[in-house]
């Protein structure tokens, strides 16, 4: 049996609320075991034995729509994975002043999509280096928004695909 982590994307922001206890039911409800959310943007933790994860990733998904009414997309890794992008965390993440962020993707050509459009920026201070799957981001609090690759993350185009968590948040995942 597998332990895995749903990443939600775009919860509890834009007019997407969903509360946790509803969240964690209606992954019980799409037959996985041991659920559990962590924080309330959208984090889940379950169990399963199921090996096809683009399966699991749309059986979520078409749960998610049914229940909630929404456009859901998620990114789901298994939790060795998870804890290997941790560790491979390249910034100094406790950093006074900083964000340490991991964007992820059910598509990672986009993420080299990104990556290529970042490096034409001016970014200043903020710092973005391409992982094993993910694309790593540290950038000065307050400036998240409107930072240059803040901006670019940001485009609507990505949204299907991507999710942006802070390292504390994939730490307490893992």
């Amino acid at each position: 049996m597998a332990r895995y982590v749903a990443l939600l994307r775009g919860v509890n922001v834009n007019g997407i609320t969903i509360k946790m206890a509803d969240l964690k039911e209606t992954i019980a409800g799409a037959g996985f075991a041991n659920v559990k959310t962590v924080l309330a943007s959208g984090n889940v933790l379950f169990d399963s034995d199921r090996t096809d994860t683009a399966a699991v990733k749309s059986d979520i998904e078409a749960a998610l729509r049914e229940r909630f009414g929404y456009e859901a997309w998620i990114v789901l890794v298994d939790q060795p994975t998870l804890a290997r992008i941790v560790d491979d965390f390249p910034f100094e993440a406790d950093r006074d002043g900083w964000h340490p962020y991991v964007l992820l993707s059910s598509d990672p050509r986009v993420l080299d999509e990104m990556y290529g459009a970042a490096i034409g920026l001016a970014l200043g201070a903020e710092e973005i280096r391409l992982g094993d799957g993910v694309l790593y981001w540290h950038v000065e609090r307050g400036e998240t928004l409107t930072s240059p690759f803040g901006k670019l993350s940001g485009k609507a185009k990505y949204r299907s695909t991507t999710t942006n968590r802070n390292l504390r948040t994939l730490r307490k995942l893992v």
